[in-house]
């Protein structure tokens, strides 16, 4: 076989690819460890218009492919993917490509490109989102390499991806690791985005004693105005979703989520930058601290529950369920404008130069953060590349709009114990960002001190200060 393209691990994502390519008619050779895995593949690929060919080795493999060969390397981000490399890289032939397809940390795939190079192989870096089903039916695909590179694999990646109004949603970002650091802010907005439905969720349930299937009916609503998203919508599916007993399912799951590391990396690199991504670091910090079931339970029991009903804080039901929502736009709105706010930060300290609009147009379809507000998004971006996204139309009348709902509705969880740490993020970012006088004046005359003095007994007098301003 003659294959057009390799793809090295046929676990659920890999072989989600190799039939999505198979399905446009590519031919494609897999190896993986799990022979059992790679004649599933086969199998499945029968009625396709084109053909996966299993081989037994990593050489088997090499040779299945016409060269200039390009291979997608699909096993778990971090030593597997090195493993991988140092197992091929003596088998290619100079000009052959491995295309890094996993949540791979952006530092490690600008470390693989460079190595690669100096050895005369290829190396791309691909973000990938939309998971499994993605994989197989189209995902959003975000590539960083160099563009030479690119071009190679531009028109079966193309083919396979997710489209939005018939446009791929697959774009070059950059060289080396720009692929990869779109996908983990990606994955960081993901975060944050979760972490806010999570909260509106909360406020319905323990702050206005509405069962799972109003909560969904609310979320359904919202679903068919500005919040459409597929999380939204997934949202209100699994509200409604039933276990075997007829008992809601969302009461029997236990209230503990983990993260894989990419909303970590997402908020360290926000730090990094000094772009400031307080949902994003607000819902890590969430997630780990739902970890502590065990010590949440104790110290509930030792202080009592925080939560409380919500009573007339926030009018009627109806006066309610509008507030939530409004403030939920604002925080969708806020929550990409920090992502987009870090990807321009690392765009002008890498030297990516990468188009945010065209970004915002990847992640219309085929992603997790998919909704309704990405496309003016992308036009606001493209007319305005270096402006804050809340300051360009129409979201800065999105946030004049929803600010007053934004504020009531932190201010009345925080009032009855009912926490909103992304909501909260939204809020106090957008403060920060629209007060002219703040207070790290302060802060500047306290390092200044400190530095001059360190832990010197303070004089009273005031002839310890120093500087213009003493």
């Amino acid at each position: 076989m003659d294959a057009d393209i390799g793809i090295i691990g046929v676990g659920v994502m890999g072989a989600a690819l190799a039939l999505n390519l198979a399905e446009k008619g590519f031919r494609v050779a897999v190896h993986d460890s799990d022979f059992d895995r790679m004649l599933a593949a086969r199998h499945a690929a029968k009625a396709l218009k084109g053909e996966i060919e299993v081989t037994e080795s990593p050489a088997a493999l090499v040779e299945a492919v016409r060269k200039p060969r390009p291979f997608v390397i699909l096993t778990p981000a971090g030593p597997a993917v090195d493993s991988v490399i140092a197992a091929y890289s003596p088998l290619l032939s100079e000009g052959d490509l491995l295309i890094d397809a996993g949540n791979s940390d952006f530092h490690d795939t600008r470390r693989r490109s460079a190595a690669l190079e100096k050895t005369g192989l290829a190396f791309l870096g691909l973000g990938l989102s939309g998971g499994a089903e993605g994989a197989r039916h189209g995902p959003s695909i975000m590539a960083g390499g160099s563009p030479a590179l690119w071009k190679r694999v531009e028109a079966p990646l193309s083919a396979i991806a997710a489209r939005h109004e018939g446009e791929p949603c697959c774009a070059w970002f950059g060289p080396d690791g720009a692929g990869h650091f779109v996908k983990t802010i990606h994955n960081g907005v993901e975060y944050a985005e979760m972490q806010m439905l999570a909260e509106a969720y909360a406020l319905m349930r323990d702050g206005l004693a509405m069962p799972p299937s109003e909560i969904a009916a609310a979320f359904a609503a919202w679903n068919a105005g500005p919040l459409a998203s597929y999380l939204t919508e997934i949202t209100a599916a699994v509200l409604v979703a039933e276990a075997e007993t007829g008992a809601p399912l969302i009461d029997l799951v236990q209230d503990r989520a983990g993260q894989k590391g990419t909303g970590g990396w997402s908020a360290l690199e926000a730090l990094r930058l000094a772009a400031p991504a307080p949902m994003i670091e607000a819902a890590v910090g969430a997630r780990n601290l739902s970890a502590r079931k065990a010590e949440r339970l104790r110290l509930e029991r030792q202080f009592g529950p925080a939560p409380r009903p919500l009573g007339e804080a926030l009018g009627s039901r109806e006066e309610a369920l509008s507030a939530i929502g409004a403030a939920l736009l604002a925080g969708r709105v806020a929550g990409f404008a920090q992502g987009f706010e870090v990807l321009r930060a690392a765009s002008h300290q890498y030297g990516w130069a990468m188009d945010l609009a065209a970004i915002a147009r990847v992640w219309r379809a085929g992603c997790i953060i998919r909704c309704a507000l990405l496309d003016p998004m992308a036009a606001a971006l493209e007319a305005a590349p270096e402006a804050a996204l809340i300051a360009s139309a129409p979201f800065d009348a999105i946030m004049r709009e929803s600010e007053g709902p934004l504020r009531r509705i932190v201010s009345a969880a925080a009032a009855h114990g009912l926490p909103a740490p992304a909501l909260a993020g939204a809020l106090f970012w957008f403060d920060q960002l629209r007060t002219g006088r703040g207070a790290a004046n302060l802060i500047q005359l306290q390092r200044d001190y400190f530095g001059r003095h360190g832990f010197e007994r303070v004089d009273r007098e005031g002839t310890g200060l120093h500087g213009p301003w003493a």
